[in-house]
């Protein structure tokens, strides 16, 4: 199966200058503290961007000479991570289990109606702190698109070509590519709260620039730290539906959640071109500006921190004071790690999946393409409906509703997938699988039909941009290409969240790497191809109409 490789290919550390950072520090001595240590650092790395999907806790032990942290990953039940024993380790049974004496003195929750667990808020709450977030990551989004609509007011006022005003979509799309590898792991250390509440301050400061340049250096400056500044927010908001919800509870949510990235591009020209139709291209930024100011103050004032392993610090402190006993300690006290040595894990192990895990890189560059195509429908769309059907920039900005109730049609598919996924689950245990296991591949099946409704809906739209169609026909292609390219991206990223769930944040960051430099390197070259094929396609549209004058 497609697993394959991520069996053993990381799990060969003595073969390469690759060393897992949960055997880094003793490689030779798992037994006793050093096992706790790892035990308790390991769902750290899925903690920010795949929440509640990180590995159950395990005893550590080596099997065949590799690390059991890097054993074969599987899912049980609702398909959240779990690592299991290889074929040729018994497990210990839980009389003979080591026992560790401080345990009695590590804080954890009294069950989900602890009242300093998130899990224990009213379902209201939940829901609207939800709401908030998936807002947020919606207008860090829809920054990236909205700017597309100013270029044409842009390059008159600075005096540049439509190329150097595209620099401000690539720079701000590699911002938000760059920036969850440095920033995404401060939350491991400081919580969620924080993170969200400084990089969205900042983005919100980095707008200001923006919106007041007198020159193209100011604009390309402020929107590039502005996307580093929105990633962050991005990187570990969807943590916090996790943090709340049960595996039971958390489909909804986190389809919400998960769908609400996608929803900011095509919703940005939207308003974006009522906005340049009837004012000035600053407006575009004063809105922004205004959204993201509302967005800081709900953030402040309604989404409460609710990473579990800062709470039990918390809650720690208060036993400690409470008791003046020392010996209460939380799990994240216990770890002795360093802020630059994880983010220097962060950066480098996406990578490394990237080298040496094929299926990862194949599915990784299958969104990015995708993506890619989808910033190219940005100066697409400009040009197509323009030229062939001389709209206006408002109305170019409505052609987006296309992809944007197609994407919508995606989300609205899920219960089916879900429900096709329960019978592959269940089918695999009539034919003498494992009670209840769920293989990563079970959850690829809305990447299959999504593969194919991309190249449909790319045809549709390319074959149908004559001026002679009508232009609703385009829109209908693009819808379709949506449909197909939110399934992809939802049926790739539940799969490497399964096939590497000790490393589901590396795997995720390694996607959104190759998807961010893809959409930002696309629209670059683009904008000078798409003119060249609607000139041919002009000529090609114009020749009937011709040879029938000249019969005539």
């Amino acid at each position: 199966m497609a697993l394959g490789y991520s069996d053993l290919t990381l799990a060969a550390s003595e073969k390469s200058s690759y060393t897992p950072p949960d055997a880094e520090e003793s490689s030779n001595k798992m037994p006793a503290e050093a096992a706790d240590k790892e035990q308790a650092e390991i769902p750290r790395e899925g903690a920010a961007a795949a929440p509640d999907l990180s590995p159950r806790p395990i005893h550590k032990r080596a099997v065949s000479g590799h690390p059991a942290s890097l054993m074969r990953s599987r899912s049980y039940g609702d398909g959240h991570g779990y690592t299991a024993y290889g074929e040729d380790e018994e497990v210990p049974p839980e009389g003979e289990q080591e026992t560790d004496p401080e345990k009695e003195y590590e804080v954890q929750w009294d069950g989900d109606d602890d009242p300093l667990n998130p899990r224990s808020f009213s379902k209201g709450r939940k829901w609207l702190i939800v709401s908030i977030v998936s807002a947020g990551s919606t207008c860090v989004t829809c920054t990236s698109s909205m700017y597309t609509s100013t270029y044409s007011q842009i390059t008159e006022e600075f005096h540049i070509s439509r190329i150097v005003a595209t620099l401000g979509l690539s720079l701000f799309v590699i911002g938000l590519g760059l920036g969850p590898m440095v920033l995404g792991p401060l939350s491991e250390f400081y919580g969620r709260r924080p993170i969200y509440v400084v990089s969205f301050f900042f983005f919100l400061v980095w707008l200001i620039p923006c919106a007041l340049a007198k020159n193209i250096g100011t604009e390309l400056v402020g929107r590039f730290i502005d996307g580093v500044a929105g990633s962050a927010f991005l990187s570990v908001a969807g943590g916090t539906v996790g943090d709340m919800f049960t595996k039971n509870e958390l489909q909804a949510p986190m389809m919400i959640f998960t769908a609400s990235p996608f929803i900011g591009p095509p919703v940005g020209p939207i308003f974006a071109g009522f906005i340049n139709q009837y004012t000035s291209w600053r407006w575009t930024f004063y809105v922004l500006l205004i959204w993201s100011a509302v967005m800081l103050a709900l953030i402040s004032a309604f989404v409460p921190e609710t990473y579990h392993p800062v709470l039990l610090r918390h809650k720690a402190i208060r036993l400690r004071k409470e008791t003046r006993d020392e010996k209460w300690k939380a799990p994240i006290e216990k770890l002795q790690r360093s802020i630059v040595q994880t983010i220097i894990r962060s950066c480098y192990r996406p990578f490394l999946l990237l080298a040496l895990e094929p299926m990862c890189l194949n599915l990784c560059l299958f969104s990015a393409i995708l993506l890619g195509v989808l910033y190219l429908f940005f100066g697409a769309f400009e040009l197509v409906f323009t030229v062939n059907h001389d709209f206006e920039l408002w109305q170019v900005g409505l052609t987006f509703s296309g992809l944007l109730v197609g994407q919508l049609v995606a989300i609205s598919t899920n219960p089916f997938w879900h429900k096709n996924y329960l019978r592959l689950v269940s089918s695999g245990d009539k034919n003498g699988g494992e009670p209840g296991v769920s293989e990563p591949e079970y959850r690829l099946p809305p990447a299959i039909a999504g593969g194919f409704l991309v190249p449909i809906g790319l045809f549709w739209f390319a074959w149908t941009i004559y001026p002679s169609i009508h232009w609703i026909v385009p829109i209908i292609g693009s819808a379709i290409f949506a449909v197909g390219m939110l399934l992809v991206f939802s049926g790739i990223f539940t799969f490497l969240v399964e096939s590497y769930p000790v490393y589901a944040a590396s795997a995720l960051a390694a996607n959104s790497f190759a998807r961010s430099s893809f959409a930002a390197a696309f629209p670059l070259f683009g904008d000078q191809s798409e003119r060249c094929q609607l000139s041919i396609l002009k000529a090609i549209d114009a020749c009937p109409s011709s040879v029938l004058r000249d019969i005539g």
